[in-house]
């Protein structure tokens, strides 16, 4: 993955706004059969977020790792699955679909038309925004 410099936001209006920069991470595999952020490489679900709280994590997911218990709840629009493959071959995946894990597990509940996208485009992974949960919270979404 190529390096990209810093994104300064130095040129904006100094009305309350603090400068920040952003970079981009390496990334690693972990032992999920995911890619963690060099910000988070435990697997442990009370490792803090690199925030300092427990948010979510971007991570590549192999698609086969992720269980999708509603997916027969509908069908998805075939234009725009197309539109979608169209987009992530030119410039990829601009939106990481949000999965839940439990114990281990990942978990998709949205992000369907870019999850059939890749797939019907052969891609191995997709990127995910992760959400560490309890089984009560699966059991939640599941309803």
């Amino acid at each position: 993955m190529a390096n990209l410099l810093p994104l300064h936001l130095n040129h904006l209006p100094r009305n309350n706004l603090k400068p920040f920069s952003i970079t981009t991470a390496a990334i690693s595999p972990n032992g999920n059969g995911g890619f963690l952020s060099n910000n988070n490489t435990s697997s442990d679900p009370k490792t803090k977020s690199p925030g300092g709280g427990r948010g979510p994590i971007i991570i590549e997911i192999p698609l086969n790792n992720i269980r999708r218990p509603l997916m027969r709840t509908r069908s998805n629009d075939p234009k725009k699955v197309q539109e979608l493959m169209d987009s992530i071959q030119q410039i990829g995946l601009q939106v990481p679909i949000d999965v839940l894990e439990v114990d281990g597990v990942y978990y998709g509940f949205s992000g369907c038309h870019r999850y059939e996208a890749h797939q019907l485009l052969g891609l191995p992974t997709i990127r995910c925004k992760v959400r560490r949960g309890t089984k009560e919270t699966l059991r939640h979404h599941l309803r």
